[in-house]
């Protein structure tokens, strides 16, 4: 398991494994990961770190403070897991019916808490470091809950930093880039009314289902006819639903979808042009219409130089670093706290771990599990962060 690049942290390793097996085997959803936030702060404490609990929910802040220095980074790790079902068959497999850390969040907070100990013990930097570990990632904003309650005023920092476990990169491997990188996320919920009525007697009532259905054609023509060809956007319908009977026209069909984009320019065109076409086809089709449009998630942009920061303590530290080509249509909401400060999102690989004979394991696949050689990568890369900006 153990490379040269990750020599230095080696005596951590066991623990930081047995850690992140445990987090996985006990898994807990958005603002409900009390058992992980307990293991979190009790950790902290034991490096005789000062510790917050109870920001943002189930947040917990631990703060290391070397010489006089007035500077400070954030260094920032999620912890709560999906709600969905494991089908993994490892030992350490999820407990909990229904949850599972399907997308490394009990890796990253293994990592962040053995970055902890290693700045702990080797204090190479002159300011503070706050380690942020953050609950609800998982669509459920809890950055922005963090924010809101209060975090960067109690704990300022001039610049902050996450990664996120990146399946597509092979292991060694680790990419930013400066501004967008990953995307905006919105949700759109549509509901058509019409009365309802006999199947074989269509003409007595608006017809819902075709009225969808002609509004779904619409929806996808927007970012292609819309939005201009040099912009990036995509906009999916997820689910439409309606009708009980072979020969009931329903009163009532609800469509949901996604938007991702990266200018809030496109953003604001896309959801324009999506309240125009619900409002012509409910006119065209007798039908009533409701629409609930939710920016969910902001795009997670870098700054360019933390961005540069990023990129050369993984280089700094063995990894194969270079500059992401293109921005990712998923998003994160650590987009929060970039609103707020500097600083900067770096995927770092790990390849596929455990392929199986399916032959995939990406992030949110029912049989994902982190691939734990990485561990030593993101400790010595969040420790050279913290170093770098906090450099005497």
């Amino acid at each position: 398991m153990l490379s040269g690049i990750a020599a230095p942290v080696a005596d951590l390793l066991p623990d930081l494994v047995a850690l992140r097996r445990d987090l996985h085997t006990h898994p807990e959803l958005a603002f409900a990961e009390c058992r992980t936030a307990g293991i979190v702060a009790q950790s902290l404490r034991l490096l005789g770190l000062e510790v917050h609990e109870g920001l943002g929910g189930t947040g917990v802040v631990g703060t290391l403070r070397c010489g006089e220095g007035g500077r400070s980074v954030g260094l920032r790790a999620d912890m709560d897991a999906l709600p969905m079902a494991e089908l993994g068959r490892t030992a350490y497999a999820s407990r909990t019916p229904g949850v599972h850390h399907g997308c490394g969040h009990d890796g990253h907070t293994s990592m962040l808490i053995g970055a902890a100990r290693q700045l702990a013990r080797t204090k190479r930097f002159v300011g503070t470091v706050h380690f942020i570990f953050q609950p609800a990632e998982e669509g459920k904003g809890g950055a922005r809950a963090m924010v809101n309650d209060g975090l960067f005023e109690r704990f300022p920092c001039d610049s902050v930093y996450a990664l996120h476990n990146w399946p597509d990169l092979p292991l060694g491997q680790a990419q930013t880039r400066p501004g967008p990188i990953m995307a905006a996320a919105d949700r759109f919920d549509i509901v058509l009314r019409g009365r309802g009525g006999h199947a074989a007697q269509p003409q007595h009532t608006p017809d819902a289902i075709l009225a969808a259905s002609l509004l779904v054609t619409q929806l996808n023509t927007i970012v292609s006819r819309r939005i201009d060809p040099g912009e990036s956007a995509v906009l999916s319908v997820t689910r439409i639903e309606g009708g009980h009977s072979h020969n009931v026209l329903p009163a009532e069909v609800a469509i949901t979808g996604t938007v991702r984009s990266f200018d809030p320019a496109t953003q604001d065109r896309i959801e324009a042009a999506l309240r125009a076409c619900v409002d012509g086809v409910a006119l065209a089709n007798g039908v009533q219409a409701e629409l609930n449009y939710l920016r969910y998630y902001p795009a997670t942009i870098n700054t360019a130089a933390e961005a540069a920061l990023a990129l050369d303590a993984a280089t700094a530290i063995g990894l194969q670093a270079a500059v992401a080509p293109r921005a990712a249509f998923t998003s994160e909401d650590f987009a929060f706290m970039l609103q707020r400060n500097p600083g900067a999102y770096l995927w770092l690989g790990q390849g596929r771990a455990n392929p199986g004979p399916d032959g995939e394991r990406a992030l949110h696949h029912p049989c994902y599990d982190f691939n734990d050689d990485a561990l030593p990568l993101g400790v010595r890369w969040f420790c050279e962060v913290a170093e770098r900006a906090l450099a005497a």
